[in-house]
């Protein structure tokens, strides 16, 4: 059922690329044909819009100056002015999200998606010195668009910080001359296509964050890694989780990506072991994902070397 009024968040700090983003939807494709938007701009960059020419497209424009005003009945005042069929809203990037995730929307409103926009040359200088405010703009996102990217940008990096934060968000790489670099996530240092695939250290942080994005790809493979297990006395019986700690970002964001594995040994391997581990990969529901995800099944296991670095790298 389509929404009354559909809303379009996009989000981003300031000469991110929001505003190009926003024009080309509006004025250089079909995408709102016959339908009538209102455009709600929190902030003025350095490239401004042209209302004659907005109003040509059956764009209102509207300004929101502040956070006091950036309220639901300040937006449904604008709304009953204007009449729209669509809602576009540049937000603020120095503004939390919480600005908008607090909102009470009307009835017969709903957010259909959430674009962000990340200026590529600047984002590891964003992510190292505003850090909580970068990802705090990327909370949301439905698309993650980086703008301005060439072949030397650390793209397994900013992918682990965006995946983070956001599992679900889907990442596009824009070239400084506009078009799409449709290969830019698509080189793993190991060959998918074979059916036993033997894991590095170098590769286990790109390989659960590709299992983890799509899995099914990765049913019936045989993986082959070095682990670290995750097996207390309270876990659940056959079942333990090989992985690794891995640093995203920075020292202040490591986390631990494991994978669930189903062992009839399971209950004599012990916690915080190491192992090199064989197993089969399946798709299949498990409660601990809460949906159907990537499941091993243990065909071999012995013991490891502890790694003299224990963590794992996206780039």
């Amino acid at each position: 059922m389509e929404p009354d009024v559909a809303l379009y968040l996009f989000t981003g700090f300031m000469d991110s690329g929001k505003t190009s983003l926003i024009k080309n939807t509006l004025l250089e494709s079909d995408f709102a044909q016959d339908m009538h938007t209102l455009l709600l701009v929190c902030e003025d960059g350095d490239e401004e819009y042209d209302e004659d020419e907005l109003s040509a497209f059956n764009v209102s424009l509207e300004m929101i100056e502040d956070e006091e005003s950036f309220n639901i009945e300040n937006i449904k005042r604008l709304a009953d002015k204007h009449d729209p069929d669509m809602i576009f809203i540049e937000f603020n990037g120095t503004w939390p999200i919480s600005l908008y995730t607090d909102l009470t929307l009307p009835a017969g409103w709903e957010t259909v998606q959430v674009l962000t926009t990340v200026e590529g040359p600047t984002f590891d200088s964003f992510l190292t010195n505003m850090r909580t405010m970068m990802l705090d703009q990327l909370l949301l996102s439905d698309v993650v668009i980086i703008n301005r990217s060439t072949d030397d940008l650390p793209k397994s990096k900013f992918r682990a910080a965006i995946k983070a934060n956001n599992k679900r968000a889907q990442i596009v790489y824009e070239r400084p001359d506009g078009s799409i670099d449709q290969n830019a996530m698509s080189a793993l240092p190991y060959d998918k296509s074979k059916d036993t695939l033997e894991l590095t250290d170098a590769d286990y942080a790109l390989f659960y964050m590709d299992i983890m994005d799509d899995p099914k790809s990765y049913k019936g493979k045989t993986v082959k890694f070095t682990a670290l297990i995750y097996n207390p006395d309270d876990y659940k019986a056959g079942q333990y989780i090989p992985g690794r700690f891995a640093m995203t970002c920075c020292e202040a964001d490591i986390q631990f990506l494991g994978l669930i594995c189903k062992s009839q040994n399971a209950a004599s391997i012990k916690h915080k072991s190491w192992k090199e581990i064989t197993a089969k990969v399946a798709y299949e529901y498990d409660k601990d994902y809460g949906a159907k995800g990537p499941v091993l099944y243990e065909i071999d296991l012995k013991p490891a070397e502890k790694p003299e670095d224990e963590l794992v790298y996206f780039s």
